[in-house]
């Protein structure tokens, strides 16, 4: 029997067996037994191998935690090697967990997408002959305007500031549209003010450039030539011993900045947000955009930049009538 024909004997059989069972037949076709499909391989050694190969594709320790959590959760509940879970028990925990704790559909599709990610790299690699995940669609969730800073909230927050770091890090996230993971990793030498800009390392470790404008420059300088600290760190905390600053103490920061202005929910992300908004309805081009923001996929830079519906308005009147 040809291996073409034995792949078309398992694919008949794909509707009455699970992964394991449709192994083991092809396995008992071939005679000859594929070592990394060994009934021995365990639910921690498939993942160990899975995150083996995220971590060489670059996946962040972060990503990766969570991932593994996700996972490790699904398994343990659904209680069953990986390679003998079929959709219908996956449909289920999906299901249950939404119930259980309350969860929204983000959530749920951000679990799905986990699982997806697992099962697709065990077909890939010939451990399941197809993933159960396959016929589980993505999790429909209402599109929502995320907030962005006004133009008057962003002058408040800068005539809040009472000490120059605090306005050299507003004008630094507000003009670069860097994560705030980015912004605490900089150091003084990664700046270059002649040329307005600084090398950044984005997830999975990835180097870009990226750019700040006149005012941003003109604070950070300051902010600089106000320090006798040898950090090597762009921002640093205001108390000694002065070290690098942490994303928790920019989130802290910003929190109490606005609370004291009366801006409401002021976080860092927010300023990302605002700069792909501004950049698109100033007709940016996405992939230019899509650069500077560091996007792996250009529908995540379509996710961040909400167009403002007075331009849309605008646009009909001048394209259509």
């Amino acid at each position: 029997m040809q291996k073409s024909e034995i792949q078309r004997v398992v694919t008949d059989m794909l509707p009455y067996l699970n992964n394991d069972q449709l192994i083991k037949l092809r396995q008992s076709m071939q005679k000859l037994l594929i070592p990394k499909n060994s009934i021995d391989l365990k639910n921690e050694t498939l993942l160990q191998k899975y995150f083996s190969s995220k971590r060489a594709e670059g996946c962040s320790e972060k990503s990766l935690k969570y991932y593994r959590n996700t996972l490790e959760h699904a398994l343990c509940v659904i209680g069953k090697n990986a390679r003998e879970i079929i959709t219908d028990e996956l449909r289920g925990y999906l299901t249950d967990y939404q119930f259980t704790h309350g969860s929204s559909k983000v959530t749920i599709d951000n679990i799905r997408r986990i699982l997806s990610s697992f099962f697709n790299w065990l077909e890939d690699e010939d451990y399941i002959i197809k993933s159960p995940v396959r016929r589980i669609h993505k999790v429909k969730v209402a599109t929502t305007v995320k907030e962005t800073y006004t133009d008057e909230e962003l002058e408040k927050l800068r005539d809040g500031c009472t000490k120059i770091r605090d306005l050299a890090m507003i004008d630094f996230l507000a003009s670069t549209g860097m994560r705030v993971g980015e912004l605490v990793l900089l150091n003084r030498d990664d700046v270059n003010f002649n040329e307005r800009e600084c090398v950044v390392f984005g997830k999975g470790n990835k180097e870009r450039v990226t750019y700040f404008d006149a005012r941003a420059k003109l604070h950070l300088r300051k902010y600089i030539e106000t320090r006798n600290d040898n950090e090597e760190a762009l921002f640093i905390s205001l108390n000694k011993p002065n070290r690098r600053l942490t994303i928790g103490g920019v989130e802290t920061r910003l929190k109490k900045l606005g609370e004291r202005v009366g801006v409401g929910h002021v976080y860092p992300h927010k300023f990302r947000r605002t700069l792909a908004t501004v950049a698109i309805d100033k007709g940016m081009p996405i992939e230019q955009l899509q650069r500077l923001l560091g996007h792996k996929r250009i529908d995540t830079t379509l996710h961040y930049a909400m167009v403002k519906q007075q331009n849309v308005k605008i646009a009909h009147r001048k394209y259509i009538g």
